[in-house]
């Protein structure tokens, strides 16, 4: 049966709802209101490579939507000064590790960490992920010819982007030519009833009504919280609440523009690096309980500085953030996607993360109701949220384990963070998480090794947390000979010289894009 869909909101997250939407259901009526007088500005967002799946849901391909949006490919994220200051930074690369021809697995590093001299953090990402060849030499491709192991460009490549273009492109070239309608005024009232919204009165005192809204109104949550739903603040855990964003020009285009996002530690938080097409997105996430706005400022500045910019000469905006989660994500005939949902700190890059994970998993729920008089059942919510709950706590304590593992203590922000007894139980009290904390480091550990699935064993390794007793007890390592420990190493510095000659012809990152997607605007 047709339904009547309201999105409540624009920028990237009603957008993309307003896709994911027409592309699976195209006979419903999907309408979009957003205000007219929110102002627009991109600092450049940074994706994880998940956001292909929602590529692939809602038929969209890389040369479709790159050039409109100042796009460029990212296949990694840099951790710079996490451990300690001037510590050379490590990767997180989104491949899969390749553990052929090992003999431990990832155990094999470790071996190596013990008995080779200046082993640097950074090096656990080259012995493992093909992929870093590329990385290390800013360089790109579609791995078509190069044949790296356990590297897959559609499975393994995500993108930076100016956000707000990519709205407005998913609106012109998605959205409206499909069907969807765009109002654009205020919501000036909400009228509920029993089963949750009756209607929307608009500023013009037009009356919307619809059997699901969808709250994509940022950190406002203006549907959401005509409901009185619980929000559990994370900055106990997560303390970053604000950001200095900045764009900034190129001072070198060919060795700025860099296949992955790069996170550098300041004294009171982080500065994010997107190398978007024109310009570089940057930001320092910080928390204002460790440094006033002022300070931060300065902060921040002085980075640039360091960078050669003339800071005085940029534009810098204010962010306020809200960390954190409400207890239920769909109510009544309310869901919301996005930051009216919650919102972790966008370390991990994780902005556009809980928007498309949170729309593939509504998909599911709708579709086996799409020919039933029944949009969704309080057993289809009650399942949604708990997936979606559970999907958001695990990446909370992820996105924890970059601090916790942190051996800086030259602030009091990084002595708060590295001293605080973290309570995993109250970051969710309302559903029981056998793994998060535990299951993503000590547990692991306790099994004597990391396991080679998503970003734990990188982010452990480069903050140089190894579980070195454990391996010696496991593998017995002290039966070694030397010639099977001297095996060992070198078969892994080995393949990466391999890997680093297959990737010797290959463009760089800038000439790839000039070539395939910038072509004619070079």
């Amino acid at each position: 049966m047709r339904k009547k869909i309201v999105i409540v909101g624009g920028g990237s997250a009603g957008w993309m709802t307003a896709t994911t939407f027409i592309k699976c259901f195209p006979s419903w009526d999907i309408t979009l209101i957003e205000s007219p007088n929110i102002p627009i500005s991109g600092v450049g967002e940074s994706t994880l490579q998940s956001i292909n799946t929602w590529m692939r849901l809602v038929g969209i391909e890389d040369k479709d939507f790159m050039r409109d949006t100042d796009a460029t490919y990212k296949l990694s994220i840099k951790f710079e000064n996490f451990y300690k200051k001037g510590d050379g930074g490590f990767h997180y690369p989104f491949s899969d590790p390749d553990l052929n021809g090992t003999r431990f697995g990832l155990n094999d590093w470790h071996i190596k960490n013990i008995y080779k001299d200046n082993v640097h953090q950074s090096d656990y990402a080259d012995s493992f992920f093909s992929v870093m060849a590329l990385i290390n030499e800013n360089k790109f491709d579609k791995n078509t010819d190069l044949k790296l192991p356990s590297y897959r460009y559609g499975k393994n490549t995500a993108y930076h982007f100016d956000a707000v273009k990519f709205g407005i492109w998913l609106r012109d070239n998605k959205c409206i030519p499909n069907g969807v309608k765009h109002v654009q005024q205020e919501v000036k009232n909400i009228v509920k009833d029993g089963n949750g919204i009756k209607l929307l009165v608009l500023e013009n005192d037009d009356l919307v009504e619809a059997d699901l809204f969808v709250d994509c109104t940022g950190f406002k949550s203006r549907l959401l919280s005509e409901f009185d739903v619980p929000f559990h603040s994370y900055e106990e855990h997560l303390p970053n609440n604000r950001a200095w964003a900045v764009q900034v020009p190129y001072l070198d285009r060919q060795t700025q523009m860099r296949p992955y996002t790069t996170c550098t530690a300041l004294g009171n938080g982080w500065v994010w690096d997107t190398p978007l097409w024109s310009r570089i997105g940057k930001g320092y996430v910080y928390s204002d309980k460790h440094a006033t706005p002022e300070e931060a400022l300065i902060e921040v500045k002085e980075h640039l500085k360091e960078l050669g910019y003339d800071p005085e000469s940029l534009k810098y905006k204010d962010i306020k953030m809200r960390t954190g989660l409400h207890e239920k994500m769909w109510v009544k005939n309310v869901v919301a996607i996005g930051l009216s949902a919650g919102f972790i700190e966008p370390l991990e890059s994780n902005g556009l993360f809980a928007v498309h994970e949170y729309l593939i998993e509504l998909m599911r729920i709708l579709q086996r109701e799409e020919h039933s008089d029944v949009l969704a059942t309080e057993f289809d919510k009650g399942t949604f949220n708990l997936r979606c709950t559970k999907m958001f706590t695990e990446f909370t304590h992820f996105v924890i384990l970059h601090y916790a593992l942190s051996a800086r203590n030259d602030t009091k922000y990084w002595q708060d963070l590295i001293n605080k007894d973290y309570d995993w139980e109250l970051l969710n009290p309302h559903i029981t998480i056998s793994s998060g904390m535990r299951y993503l480091a000590m547990d692991r550990m306790s099994a004597n090794e990391f396991q080679p699935t998503g970003g734990p064993h990188c982010i452990a390794a480069g903050l140089n947390w190894h579980p070195i007793d454990r391996i010696t007890e496991k593998l017995d390592i002290d039966q070694l000979s030397q010639e099977e420990i001297d095996s060992i190493v070198n078969y892994l510095d080995q393949r990466k010289e391999m890997w680093k000659d297959k990737v010797k012809n290959c463009y760089s990152l800038h000439d790839y894009l000039e070539r395939t997607i910038y072509k004619n605007n070079a």
